[in-house]
């Protein structure tokens, strides 16, 4: 018997001792620190970088039969989800990091979902502790606070989303003159085809159409995003092959499908025979008409090509009228549901690219036929973690720019809010969830020049390649729905 208590009262006191220094390596780091350091150390002991990175630390059981595949697997799933990469080297270095990144670590660190626990019990000291998860809630908080100025009502600063600011220190002459190019059909080879053909100022910012019809009718082959609050895009195009407005711009005018010009050079010579064109060009530009300068006023005038003012802006300013208990139960899910962790900043997109089909195979379920369009951004970087990621759409007036997604498979918000919850974070949502986030998308439809965006558009037309699978009514009423 007293060999049996010996024995209990070791594996006890080994049992404690176990606990405690389980208990102390995860402790949090230092109150004195700098909060970025407090941040950076969070994630390194969490060991983040062992899976969301592009050049991960094997560990030697990776190696072994059964626990080196899964292992392997979540190495694998890890960076394709997630290369946190550029986070660490902002912190590192005292950097500014992009508001997408603290969204994602900030909800990770809400839900305690990170790092898994068949991890943390391999590697003590990483475990996501209240203490830790805190430290990341209150530097995202402090960072939205510090990084935007924004006006936003003390008790909304910490918000993932912000409002659109009017637009300010525009050039007017280069402005107007940005309209006029963009509504001139010269741009095109045939004088058919103008930016407004594909973007109309009064069908909210796009046409409302599947593909959208270029010249002699030829049909591109991906749905034409909203050039309003392009502005706050980081890169443009879907694939991101543009840096700026202007040289967006300066891609249509030359492609076959579109508008199919040979060069700026043909454009040049066809605005040359017009006075007042010249003239316009002269009075700002030194060296007249050039393709520089066409595609850096057209850039001015998208500039202000912003709507502020929307329902949700109100309510993220203070005005707790603003929104309906629908609406704010919509933003809550929104949220829940991961939606906020890409659909962040002023224009709720436009800061990342991101996997279509994160959590479940969107391309596999689609039944079409897979297209360049699809690869994404790997059309550009050939690198295959980019195959079928995409530039976050912005949602400002979602409302009004039906179809949804890069292939205009989508015609409802509400077909589209279900299938992202499903694709992107896995979860099927029910018939009063989805009604209640759709409910709080309608709230960001803002205000252009003081009026309330429309869409003047009454039916969603969507055009379909001939050999397409799928049917959509072209005459089903957006509205109604």
């Amino acid at each position: 018997m007293k060999k049996i208590r010996l024995f209990l009262v070791m594996a006890l006191i080994v049992a404690v001792s176990l606990f405690v220094a389980y208990r102390l390596s995860n402790n949090a780091p230092a109150e004195n620190l700098p909060e970025e350091v407090r941040v950076l150390a969070v994630l390194e002991e969490g060991g983040c970088l062992s899976c969301h990175s592009a050049n991960p630390e094997i560990p030697f059981y990776a190696k072994l039969p059964v626990a080196g595949k899964v292992v392997m697997k979540d190495i694998e799933d890890g960076y394709r989800a997630y290369d946190i990469e550029p986070l660490m080297e902002a912190l590192r270095n005292g950097e500014t990091p992009r508001p997408v990144d603290v969204a994602k670590v900030e909800k990770v660190a809400l839900d305690k979902r990170m790092p898994m626990a068949k991890y943390y019990l391999v590697h003590w000291g990483s475990q996501m502790t209240n203490e830790k998860r805190d430290i990341i809630l209150d530097w995202a908080i402090n960072y939205r606070t510090d990084y935007y100025a924004d006006g936003l009502a003390e008790e909304r600063a910490g918000e993932p989303i912000r409002p659109i600011q009017p637009a300010t220190n525009i050039d007017e002459e280069k402005a107007a003159l940005g309209f006029k190019l963009y509504h001139d059909t010269r741009l095109s080879v045939d004088n058919t085809v103008s930016c407004a053909t594909c973007h109309g100022l009064h069908t909210g910012g796009v046409d409302n159409h599947q593909y959208s019809d270029g010249v002699e009718g030829r049909m591109g082959g991906v749905n034409a995003p909203t050039v309003y609050n392009a502005v706050y895009n980081f890169v443009q195009f879907w694939d991101g092959r543009a840096r700026t407005l202007a040289e967006q711009a300066a891609g249509p005018p030359l492609n076959p499908v579109e508008m199919a010009s040979t060069s700026f050079d043909e454009i040049i010579a066809k605005l040359a025979q017009d006075k007042a064109m010249v003239a316009a060009f002269d009075n700002i530009y030194s060296d007249g008409i050039t393709e520089a300068n066409i595609t850096n006023a057209i850039e001015e005038f998208e500039r202000t090509l912003v709507t502020p003012n929307s329902a949700f802006d109100k309510w993220l300013k203070g005005d707790n009228e603003a929104l309906t208990a629908e609406e704010l139960r919509g933003y809550e899910l929104f949220k829940e549901y991961n939606c906020a962790t890409c659909h962040v900043g002023a224009n709720l997109g436009g800061e990342s690219y991101e996997l279509m089909g994160l959590r479940r195979h969107y391309f596999a379920d689609r039944g079409l036929e897979l297209t360049n369009e699809d690869n994404g951004r790997f059309k550009e970087t050939q690198d295959e973690r980019d195959r079928h990621r995409f530039k976050v759409p912005g949602l400002r007036n979602v409302e009004l720019t039906w179809p949804y997604y890069h292939d205009g498979t989508r015609l409802t918000m509400e077909e589209a809010v279900r299938d992202m919850a499903r694709y992107q974070s896995d979860v099927d949502i029910n018939d009063e969830e989805t009604a209640a986030i759709v409910a709080f998308l309608r709230t960001l439809t803002g205000e252009y020049k003081g009026v309330k965006l429309t869409n003047e558009n009454e039916y969603g037309v969507i055009h379909h390649h001939e050999d397409d699978a799928m049917y959509l009514d072209r005459n089903h009423t957006h509205d109604n729905e």
